[in-house]
């Protein structure tokens, strides 16, 4: 893609809880009209430094399109539709869902499936960002302010209950290849007592965000290394089969592995006619 800019960015240490990373972007001559927001394990916070970011299909039937400045976005089993600009610039922040009570002010259940305004979200600091952030001459000064305004925001919040963190980390590292009545015994609580509070703090049952987590490896594996055969994906990343990955990617992404990478991909030369198969040409 020509013009395009990328700065990647760990944030202070005192925030890592919080924040897993800031990604800052500037793209020029962007081709792909409409990019689909997947599911993955981060509430998703993006800052504009050009125009509103424009969302034209929700997670949630219910919930009507809508841009801004600055956009939340909570733990969702379906995808987000963006209008993409010909020219972008922003700061991409993913977010911890069991920081977003410190961050935000509401628990990450409150955001599940949603896409939100900042500044309908109530934090003042945090509402100044987009401002603040266009004005800064630079990717490491825009980064020091996120920096600031963030320790400032979770200045003595008290961490999320041990069990609910514990668990949702081992979920995490084990890329969502647990069973929930194995996560359950391990913390000391019965499976129903155990997905009540996981869900009630995150939005999603321990099996629907166990879900999301197998996708999202998928994802990162056809990011990563491209050209992949199917059937051994699917198998990588958990699933029983390349019909099961398939089945999952329509659900999740709104449409198939083929249709995706022709969008987000297309150097790869994938020929979707062949992708439910399990032939030697089947490969990405």
């Amino acid at each position: 893609m020509a013009g395009s800019e990328f700065a990647v960015r760990p944030p202070h240490p005192s925030l890592r809880w919080l924040v897993t990373r800031y990604i800052g972007y500037r793209q020029q001559d962007v081709r792909l009209p409409v990019h689909r927001g997947l599911p993955s394990r981060h509430v998703t916070l993006n800052i504009s430094l050009a125009g509103p970011v424009r969302m034209i299909a929700m997670p949630r039937p219910d919930q009507a399109p809508t841009s801004a400045r600055a956009l939340a976005g909570g733990l969702h089993t379906a995808p987000v539709l963006i209008a993409q600009d010909r020219d972008q610039c922003g700061i991409q922040l993913e977010l911890n869902p069991l920081g977003t009570r410190a961050l935000l002010g509401l628990p990450a259940a409150e955001l599940s499936g949603y896409v939100v305004d900042l500044a309908d979200l109530g934090p003042g600091r945090l509402a100044t960002l987009p401002e603040r952030l266009a004005d800064a001459p630079g990717w490491r000064r825009r980064f020091a302010i996120l920096d600031e305004v963030l320790r400032a925001e979770s200045a003595g919040v008290a961490a999320p209950a041990p069990e609910i963190d514990w668990a949702w980390r081992r979920l995490c590292a084990a890329r969502g290849l647990l069973r929930v009545d194995a996560l359950a015994a391990e913390v000391g609580w019965s499976r129903r007592h155990f997905g009540e509070r996981f869900r009630r703090e995150l939005g999603l049952p321990p099996k629907q965000a166990a879900r999301v987590l197998r996708f999202e490896r998928a994802g990162e594996l056809l990011r990563r290394h491209g050209r992949l055969d199917l059937a051994e994906l699917a198998v990588t990343s958990g699933f029983y089969d390349q019909a099961h990955l398939t089945n999952e990617w329509r659900a999740l992404a709104g449409c198939s592995p083929g249709a995706w990478i022709a969008e987000e991909l297309p150097e790869l030369s994938f020929d979707q006619e062949t992708a439910g198969t399990a032939a030697a040409d089947s490969t990405v």
